[in-house]
């Protein structure tokens, strides 16, 4: 099977797949009791809205599926996050675009700040054959979601005294419907973890959050996750494999090195003021 051609329409799909990840993601935090971090989700045509009130870091204050359709509700879109004393990040991907639209978002007060990678490739029908010093298993209790946060924590650079913050705002994740959580460790230490999603009624799997323990990295566990959740793609019958990266980074490096393509760069606008 060859990797299908970028066009309109599959550009269309795996924009939804992010949004529908980032959606099912940011719901589970919201739908703890009392909504403690202040999730809110706001739709504006085929637009979505991210808030976190005590979260103020970009992907978590992030506008995803905008197009050149929605350029009519970029008003509504600033005053939501303004109400909210909130910086934010608008996604604008290459597909449903034209002049009118950037000159908009220019007009309003946006400017680009930054590219990101959008990535995809295909399942792999082969188990991994990984290196003798990696293993890799589902995380399937909450013993096991520990692990999974402790990593998750200082492979995001934060101190492990701050582990309850994302045992509490990823635990949603575990078994949520189209989630899959993977530990694999390094000589049996647990040492970096990876998660994918399928949404529903979806053909294609999002490689989602992976990170390593410092003290881990530069060993091929990345690699052999990403292969690993290939695999588990192939086994779910999807049809493509899809992620996003900060340009040039190792991890869309190790993306490529799994046979992935970047399908697009797309670009980050945020307010100027």
């Amino acid at each position: 099977m060859k990797l299908p051609i970028i066009n309109e329409q599959l550009a269309k799909r795996i924009v939804n797949c992010e949004t529908d990840y980032l959606t099912s993601r940011i719901r589970s935090i919201g739908e703890r009791s009392g909504n403690p971090e202040g999730v809110e989700i706001k739709q504006l045509g085929d637009t979505t809205a991210f808030y976190i009130e005590s979260m103020p870091w970009g992907l978590f204050n992030s506008v995803k599926g905008f197009t050149q359709d929605d350029i009519d509700k970029l008003e509504e879109i600033i005053e939501f996050y303004d109400q909210r004393n909130r910086a934010f990040q608008l996604d604008v991907n290459p597909a449903g675009t034209n002049p009118a639209m950037f000159r908009g978002l220019t007009e309003k007060g946006l400017y680009q700040d930054s590219f990101h990678s959008v990535l995809y490739g295909l399942p792999r029908g082969e188990l991994p054959n990984l290196a003798s010093n990696i293993t890799i298993r589902a995380i399937e209790d909450k013993a096991d979601f520990d692990l999974f946060a402790g990593i998750h924590c200082v492979g995001s650079g934060m101190d492990i005294i701050h582990k309850h913050h994302f045992v509490n705002n990823n635990i949603g994740l575990l078994h949520r419907p189209g989630w899959k959580l993977f530990l694999a460790s390094w000589d049996n230490v647990p040492a970096a973890v990876a998660v994918m999603h399928i949404g529903s009624g979806s053909n294609i799997a999002s490689l989602t959050l992976a990170a390593t323990a410092p003290e881990y990295r530069r060993k091929g566990l990345q690699t052999a996750l990403l292969m690993w959740r290939m695999y588990e793609a192939y086994k779910a019958n999807c049809e493509l494999v899809v992620a996003q990266a900060s340009f040039g980074s190792s991890s869309q490096n190790n993306m490529e090195r799994v046979g992935m393509q970047i399908a697009w760069t797309r670009s980050v606008w945020v307010p100027l003021k």
